[in-house]
């Protein structure tokens, strides 16, 4: 895992654990391929940040700030050490060790430009009941996360590619910009209408 461009681009991150899936170098690149012009300067949000991958990438490439979201101790403390190690500890930004649902309800009070979401996958809560836990569906769904982004701000989501997309009209409405699969993760950048 490395950051691909920009001033700290061919620098090493540390993955995280085994049971985490960090989005793919190549995966990133198209990501940020596809946002060209709208990183530099942005205000970004990482949410369930992991290595803090995507919100160092953005940083790399000019983001003014990145506030990253992560509620496994360790990962939030391997967020801080890439951060360091990327020299991008110098620019603002925090790492909050929270759960990204939990920061939405009380934290926003700043609305970003770009606020990229990697929740894990669809999760067993009851194997034996066959019930499952869609965090890509409770996001889009959380009532503060349409405050979280500027009036032009993109919500970039990856989920499982065989995932059901959740209704994007209730309770907040979404429209799709782009829809991609990579493998398994399937990307969507979306933007609430105007």
């Amino acid at each position: 895992m490395r950051v691909i461009a920009g001033s700290a681009g061919g620098l090493s991150l540390q993955p995280p654990g085994k049971n985490t899936r960090p989005t793919m170098d190549r995966v990133r690149g198209a990501i940020f391929s596809s946002l060209g012009e709208r990183v530099p300067e942005a205000r970004v949000l990482d949410l369930f940040a992991g290595s803090g991958a995507l919100g160092i990438e953005a940083l790399s490439r000019g983001a003014s700030s990145a506030t990253f979201v992560e509620s496994h101790g360790p990962t939030a403390g391997l967020i801080r050490k890439n951060l360091q190690s990327t020299k991008l500890d110098r620019l603002p930004g925090t790492v909050q060790q929270m759960d990204a649902f939990r920061f939405l309800d009380l934290y926003v009070e700043e609305e970003f430009d770009l606020v990229f979401a990697d929740p894990p996958y669809l999760k067993d809560t009851r194997p034996s009941a066959g019930d499952v836990t869609n965090l890509a569906d409770m996001l889009l769904g959380h009532p503060n996360l349409g405050k979280a982004l500027g009036a032009e701000g993109l919500l970039i989501l990856e989920c499982e590619r065989r995932q059901p997309l959740p209704s994007l009209a209730s309770p907040i409405p979404w429209e799709i910009l782009s829809d991609r699969s990579y493998g398994e993760s399937r990307i969507l950048i979306l933007r609430q209408p105007s």
